[in-house]
């Protein structure tokens, strides 16, 4: 799974376990609809192993510490147990350390799937997963959201008293590039300045004798402003595409309303035309828009453009991918803005771009696709700002980044 995505859960209880190299403290909230806990009985955590519907097991240091949730004995007015963990040792952070949560069927064990949190750094406690009620049916949600001030204060955040309060839970922004200028955390209003982020990863490694960065090996996590070549086993990726783009509101409790589109152009950056909302299909039905999410609630993809590029006439030689605001809320009121591309057919995730930074204004150009000379596609991460609450007000700026 990746950060947002969810699954339909085909059994009823299911244990949702924490590994990592070092001891983990794994604990489970009970929450109602509006994000807390009705007192303290719904902390289940290793000084209070059971609750409503959910139990704590302890890996005793050998094995992973489990929450286990029968959603069939979870009681009405719980609509969200959420899984969280902690480092054993105290001040602890996950710098370098990669937790993996596994959801399984508790009954037989079977895995239903699993998550690892990306790009961890100062965080000394996680939100990880989330188990959670949707129109009657009961769904995991991967979450990944850090905190800075530990497992109280995740506890805190969600309504549970504890002993020595602690400050208000202070999400952890993800580092930003390190060619980026300095930018506000996407997080709480009133959060400290990000840490110093940790060495970059090494950027994936390039095809030989290419200087470019492929897909054979799997998954590509792009950077700002760098670049990936749709290649795989030396041919050009020329099927069906899907640009998934998600986001959430920053602050519990507002809905976010955020267009995304794309904007067509040609060889000589003419504007050809824009997918979006109110035109969900364009180029003869080569490009289509999956509709419009009006809150930004819910997990996985908010809003998906699906690129036929097979299909694409030759006259169209670049995509721009955009996020607006039509509302005029400011892209410091989102959190966990992405874009990602995927294989239409198998919903194999090819590359994923996480914005990490957040300006005051009201649009985004989060990716470009370019058709190179030879046929291939490439894909740069972008994550450009803009003054535009619409597309009509991107397709300049667009074609000037193309």
């Amino acid at each position: 799974m990746t950060p947002g995505s969810n699954i339909p859960l085909p059994t009823a209880r299911v244990t949702v376990d924490v590994a990592a190299p070092v001891r983990l403290d794994v604990s489970g909230l009970l929450l109602t609809a509006d994000g807390k806990v009705r007192s303290d009985d719904d902390f289940i955590f290793y000084n209070q192993p059971a609750g409503p519907g959910v139990t704590y097991r302890s890996g005793g240091g050998t094995t992973p510490d489990a929450i286990t949730v029968d959603t069939t004995a979870v009681p009405p007015g719980i609509e969200k147990i959420v899984v969280t963990a902690s480092p054993d040792a105290a001040g602890q952070t996950f710098q370098g350390i990669e937790p993996t949560a596994t959801i399984r069927n508790a009954d037989d064990n079977a895995v239903l799937a699993t998550f690892t949190p990306p790009r961890l750094g100062d965080e000394t406690a996680l939100v990880i997963v989330e188990i959670y009620l949707r129109n009657g049916a009961w769904k995991a949600r991967a979450v990944g959201q850090g905190y800075a001030n530990g497992l109280a204060g995740i506890a805190t955040d969600f309504g549970v008293t504890v002993e020595e309060p602690a400050a208000p839970a202070q999400p952890v922004a993800p580092p930003a590039p390190p060619a980026a200028p300095p930018a506000p955390p996407m997080s709480a209003p009133q959060a400290p300045p990000a840490p110093a982020a940790p060495p970059a990863p090494a950027p994936p490694a390039a095809a030989p004798g290419t200087g470019k960065i492929n897909l054979d090996k799997g998954r590509v996590s792009l950077q700002k402003n760098q670049t990936v070549s749709l290649m795989k086993g030396g041919r050009p990726l020329l099927s069906q595409v899907k640009m998934g783009l998600g986001w959430e509101p920053a602050y519990r409790g507002k809905d976010i309303d955020l267009d995304a589109s794309v904007i067509a152009y040609g060889p000589q950056r003419n504007h050809i035309d824009s997918c979006y909302f109110g035109k969900l299909q364009i180029v003869n039905g080569a490009i289509r828009h999956s509709g419009d999410n009006l809150t930004g609630e819910g997990g996985g993809d908010d809003e998906v453009i699906t690129v036929d590029l097979g299909r694409l006439p030759m006259e169209v030689s670049g995509l721009v991918f955009t996020v607006n605001s039509f509302s005029g809320q400011k892209f410091t009121e989102v959190a966990k803005a992405y874009c990602r591309l995927l294989d239409a057919t198998t919903g194999e995730e090819l590359v994923r771009f996480d914005l990490t930074g957040a300006e005051p204004q009201t649009g985004v150009m989060m990716a470009k696709l370019i058709r190179q000379f030879s046929g291939e596609w490439e894909m740069t991460a972008m994550g450009d700002f803009v003054k535009s609450r619409t597309v009509r007000g991107m397709v300049k700026p667009a074609a000037q980044a193309l």
